[in-house]
């Protein structure tokens, strides 16, 4: 979310008049993440998030927009896209396509606790069995098949073992069958920072609660439990990227209280753990070594999800069991 397509106020200020969310009164730019150019806006008549994209097409970007208004229309707290006046989610500013969004109460957390893990978990299992009624399909972006792309574009920054592990993986995940897994939209992104926590206070006896999943831009049609892992190798991991078993069950044993692992998925979980780490070590990767210019940049450190990969090969963390578990899927 860093800025690389510049707008000023006069120019905001004109292009929300074909919106009945007021007059401009405060734009800022957002630093943080990679891909697209994004503005904190308020209004006479609220608060919203402006989003000028970068990368994805007029073509693919009805299948975000229309998931965040499916999932916000089914009470899960994400961005709700506004409608123009000509009742269109999708507009275009400075060449751009662009949209405007409404603005999430809280804040993320940097140190989640295991009670935060379980939130997170009972939430992206409601998500996940949400999405029954979401019949748009679009491939997960950053994929197999882009993975396979980007990796020859990356190989040379590359020292020979680096390498090696980056092959070696590619050809593992190439021979799994992830395809016979239970599949939606999925968010494929729930980091910390895509995650809003708002009220209390930090505390053993908080009572904040989750007010926002955010950034459905790297959202796409794949299998549940990929999301899944996404989400434990970043919220239930210590700085060297080992698994905290105290929140690792937090998150999944929530997740399952909602819904249930089939017997497939739980098969499937070693090897989902490495796909997870392996797409985020080759996106940062590319993002680290082949960056694009913008006014305010946050590149993440790709070396973190290198360990994790190599962590989650040496040994995966096992799945807990829900006391309703019966091997049927959910």
């Amino acid at each position: 979310m860093s800025v690389y397509t510049k707008v000023s106020s006069g120019q905001l200020s004109e292009w929300l008049k074909n919106y009945s969310v007021g007059t401009l009164l405060q734009m800022q730019g957002i630093a943080a993440g990679i891909e697209n150019t994004n503005y904190f806006v308020t209004t006479t008549q609220g608060r919203y998030v402006l989003t000028l994209f970068e990368r994805l097409s007029t073509q693919e970007l009805p299948f975000y927009l229309n998931l965040m208004a499916y999932l916000a229309g089914k009470g899960i707290p994400c961005p709700a896209p506004i409608a123009n006046c000509n009742n269109a989610l999708l507009e275009e500013l400075n060449g751009k396509p662009a949209t405007i969004v409404t603005r999430l109460p809280g804040a993320p957390l940097a140190d989640p606790q295991e009670r935060h893990c379980g939130q997170l978990g009972a939430m992206l299992a409601t998500m996940h069995r949400a999405v029954a009624g979401y019949s748009a399909t679009l491939e997960n972006p950053r994929g197999l098949a882009w993975q396979r792309w980007a990796a020859p574009q990356v190989a040379s920054f590359l020292d020979a073992r680096l390498r090696d592990l980056l092959a070696s993986e590619l050809e593992f995940q190439r021979q799994q069958r992830f395809d016979i897994l239970p599949r939606g939209a999925v968010h494929a992104d729930m980091f910390r920072d895509n995650v809003l926590f708002e009220g209390g206070n930090a505390g053993p006896n908080s009572d904040q609660r989750i007010g926002g999943i955010i950034d459905f831009y790297f959202a796409g049609t794949d299998a549940f439990v990929f999301d899944l892992a996404v989400t434990l190798n970043d919220w239930c991991v210590d700085a060297a990227g080992n698994i905290d078993a105290g929140r690792a069950r937090a998150l999944l044993v929530a997740y399952q209280e909602a819904r249930v692992l089939n017997a497939a998925e739980r098969d499937a979980w070693p090897a989902m753990l490495r796909a997870a780490s392996l797409r985020f070590w080759l996106s940062r990767l590319y993002d680290f070594y082949l960056p694009r210019p913008g006014e305010l940049t946050h590149a993440h450190d790709p070396e973190h999800f290198r360990r994790i990969l190599e962590l989650r090969r040496a040994g995966a963390f096992s799945l807990p069991l829900s006391p309703s578990y019966s091997g049927r899927p959910a």
